[in-house]
């Protein structure tokens, strides 16, 4: 029987490292396939570090974004990673690019999706990328978009952490304990090496989160002790035989 299948849909080759990188590895644990599709390699906008060495190229700083985050996949246990190259500050996808993303939930056929809350004023890439993420999807289910090819059902697409939940209108209402698998997100985290300045950052959310894990499983009257946590947001209503 194959495995149940994941798809993350990030907009730059490090977001899916700090925001959603223990789901990541935890449902590869559980046995889940997790695709990556870094849709840039966030090359001119998230890489200040690699742009202050003085032989600095465009094509330098790619190729050493694409080296961090195939090394963080490798970390977390992604099944596959892929790369669209399609720019940033602004990331735009064009029709050709669309259809390709397409292709991939197709093929993929994803139990669930990921990607970025669905404001962000400080890096309209990450709204953006939410918006292919939901306009592809449309498209996957449409029974007449390239006819004969399975078409895909209607899997929930979950809104990760942004950086300043404030700002983004992002509410999360599932809160997933990571702490089985911290050492692997941690080890991820390590390798993106041109944002070293958020590996901190991103630690203190997750023991944040898991502070509140703690409050809503249940508090001093029994919660688990998670140590580690993510939060996510649902686009969709989740169908239930219980509450």
């Amino acid at each position: 029987m194959a495995n149940k299948t994941a798809l993350v849909i990030s907009a730059h080759s490090a977001d899916f490292v700090w925001r959603c990188g223990g789901a990541i590895a935890l449902h590869g644990k559980r046995g889940y396939d997790v695709t990556v599709v870094c849709l840039s390699y966030g090359e001119r906008g998230e890489s200040a570090k690699l742009w202050k060495a003085s032989d600095a190229t465009l094509e330098g700083v790619k190729a050493a974004r694409r080296t961090e985050a195939e090394n963080a996949a490798r970390a977390l246990g992604v099944a596959d990673i892929q790369f669209f190259d399609c720019g940033d500050y602004p990331l735009e996808l064009d029709r050709e690019a669309k259809f390709r993303l397409v292709d991939v939930i197709r093929k993929v056929q994803p139990a669930f999706m990921l990607s970025h809350s669905l404001d962000d004023p400080y890096n309209t890439d990450h709204p953006y990328a939410t918006k292919v993420a939901l306009e592809t999807r449309m498209v996957a289910q449409a029974w007449g978009h390239e006819p004969g090819q399975t078409v895909l059902g209607a899997p929930q697409l979950y809104l990760f952490e942004p950086h300043q939940t404030e700002q983004c209108g992002w509410k999360p209402d599932i809160i997933l304990d990571i702490t089985e698998v911290w050492e692997a997100k941690k080890a991820a985290i390590e390798c993106m090496e041109g944002q070293q300045h958020l590996w901190h950052y991103y630690t203190n959310v997750a023991e944040n989160r898991a502070n509140q894990f703690r409050r809503n499983s249940g508090g001093q009257a029994g919660g688990r002790e998670a140590k580690y946590a993510e939060a996510f947001q649902s686009i969709f209503p989740r169908t239930v035989d219980e509450l």
